[in-house]
């Protein structure tokens, strides 16, 4: 017996009992469906996490004051003013590998219009925050040295703060009040969107750093000249742990701490963040693939029980096929191309439904579905091959019959 006729006998048989062959191709169905829509979303939730951390910059170290004690109590981060622009200077000066260092401030406030108003962050910065944060400025211009030097009264708006203001209309030289304070709006800086945290980086106004300390922040920073965090930014990620350590001792030495005493700053390492959740989304997909190899093996199983019933059904069938001149291996490879068959269906049926799932997952989390080619194939081909190693029992036990008795038979 050719490859064709077999084929065609096993298609043939599958189509007798389309129901039967359906409930038992529904274990393959089902694991082949759960290991595409598992590459698919895990693939898809590693590059939403990857990009919102990396939106913050890449080789990027975030230094935030704080973590003091008073009477014994700790007040933990934020809590004192610990950190100067003089600091944020300094580190770029003598650490090694820094390319970037930007101290900043974070305020909320109402921000006015005309006739609209919304309530937005203000980040009192200088121009080493853009470059710390890879960020552009998409209409306009950034700050220049004169401007953040004597504190100018100007400012770069977020992309969601210029449409919620301004809609479609240019806002470059227009006036917008922040705190009774008169900015004029200089550029609108490019989009970022969400964080890692789910906030929208895009509703922000930048302001110069001083301007910021004096018109907005209050006069505790502009008193201590003081910063909430410093944005440090490594020329390479192999340097950043050595850069961290000698951050860390050099800001220890400036603000004179003692060996016993406790840092009064808190040093954050962006990148370990970044890896972290690629590691739990990685470990995420193991636990799927768990599942689906489970999925898979009752898949198999069921095949196997429904093709040990097919063999006694069609017992006289083969005996029949045999007396008239089959060979034993024709027998077998027809019964291992019908349970081929039948997983390779269910295969293919599952990668059908797992793209579906995936695609409506995708759209209800909006984040990027990716399903790459070499996934699909083997997600059939190991369908496949559960139907070899699980129909090649039956298939071998009906190559195994002796004619005459299967002919007598009933």
């Amino acid at each position: 017996m050719s490859f064709a006729e077999a084929l065609r006998s096993a298609l043939q048989a599958i189509a007798a009992n389309a129901m039967r062959s359906m409930l038992t191709m529904l274990g393959i169905i089902i694991g082949v469906a759960a290991v595409i829509a598992m590459v698919a979303i895990g693939s898809g939730a590693r590059a939403r996490v990857t990009d919102q951390i990396r939106s913050l910059g890449a080789n990027l170290v975030v230094i935030t004051a704080g973590n003091v004690q008073v009477g014994g109590v700790r007040l933990g981060a934020g809590a004192s003013s610990s950190l100067t622009d003089e600091d944020a200077r300094a580190i770029i000066r003598e650490v090694d590998g820094v390319v970037a260092s930007a101290p900043f401030i974070r305020s909320q406030a109402q921000v006015i219009f005309e006739g609209t108003n919304w309530s937005t962050g203000i980040q009192a910065i200088d121009n080493d925050f853009f470059a710390a944060r890879e960020w552009d400025v998409a209409l306009g211009r950034m700050f220049d040295p004169d401007e953040l030097r004597r504190g100018e009264i100007v400012a770069i708006l977020g992309q969601t703060v210029a449409a919620t203001l301004f809609g479609s209309e240019s806002p470059l030289d227009r006036i917008v009040r922040v705190r009774n304070t008169p900015f004029r709006v200089i550029g609108v800086a490019a989009p970022k969107g969400q964080s890692a945290f789910g906030q929208d980086q895009d509703d922000v106004i930048f302001v110069p750093l001083e301007t910021g300390r004096r018109r907005i922040m209050g006069r505790n920073y502009a008193r201590d000249r003081s910063v909430a965090s410093i944005f440090v930014k490594f020329e390479r990620e192999d340097a950043m742990a050595n850069g961290i350590e000698e951050t860390r001792a050099l800001l220890r030495q400036r603000h004179r701490l003692g060996e016993d005493a406790e840092d009064d700053f808190a040093i954050r390492n962006l990148t370990d963040v970044a890896n972290t959740a690629t590691a739990s989304a990685r470990t995420l997909s193991f636990l799927l693939a768990a599942v689906a190899a489970v999925s898979l093996l009752v898949g198999g199983i069921g095949i196997m029980n429904i093709m040990l019933v097919s063999v006694t059904e069609r017992t006289r069938e083969i005996g029949l096929r045999l007396a008239v001149g089959a060979r034993p291996r024709d027998i077998l490879t027809q019964f291992l191309i019908e349970a081929t068959t039948l997983a390779s269906l269910g295969g293919a049926l599952g990668v059908a439904l797992g793209l579906g799932i995936a695609l409506t997952i995708a759209r209800t989390a909006g984040w990027p579905m990716l399903v790459s080619p070499d996934s699909i194939l083997i997600a059939v081909g190991v369908s496949g091959l559960v139907g070899v190693f699980f129909g090649f029992y039956p298939a071998s036990r009906a190559a195994s019959l002796d004619p005459i008795e299967a002919l007598r038979r009933e």
